[in-house]
């Protein structure tokens, strides 16, 4: 078994470890938690929830991709909402499950004393599964995720 670390180029993960990491079998990918950083490593939307929640999901999304997964791959979420009102966390919510679309895979969502970024309200993290075969594919008759 090996275990691939990966980080996304730019400055919008900027902690020490990586922002997944991916292992077989079935190339599992389990993502740091995504911050809402801009490109400047800044955090965005200071004060709106729903902004926030929207910028971690397009990190999440490049973490993700960074390990060879989509959006679309994600087994489960957790989010992380720095908040005592409830409101703050439906908005969080319904900003992950509109980056999820149809794919509205299980997740938790919790509210925290403080989060790790100056401002910072949201964090999401993620564990995907994306199939572990290459391109062109799977031999005729093996098993993968889709069947």
């Amino acid at each position: 078994m090996t275990i691939e670390l990966v980080r996304p180029p730019g400055p919008t993960h900027p902690a020490p470890h990586a922002c997944a990491a991916v292992t077989d079998p079935g190339r599992m990918v389990f993502t740091a938690g995504a911050a809402p950083l801009d490109d400047d490593g800044a955090t965005a939307a200071v004060g709106d929830v729903a902004g926030q929640a929207r910028r971690a999901m397009a990190n999440l999304a490049t973490a993700l991709e960074a390990g060879g997964a989509t959006l679309g791959d994600v087994l489960r979420t957790t989010v992380y909402v720095a908040t005592t009102d409830r409101a703050d966390l439906l908005a969080a919510a319904d900003a992950v499950r509109e980056a999820l679309g149809d794919h509205l895979a299980p997740s938790t969502l919790v509210g925290v004393t403080v989060l790790a970024h100056p401002d910072q309200l949201v964090e999401v993290d993620a564990v995907a599964v994306r199939d572990s075969w290459q391109e062109p594919g799977p031999p005729d008759g093996a098993a993968t995720l889709d069947g």
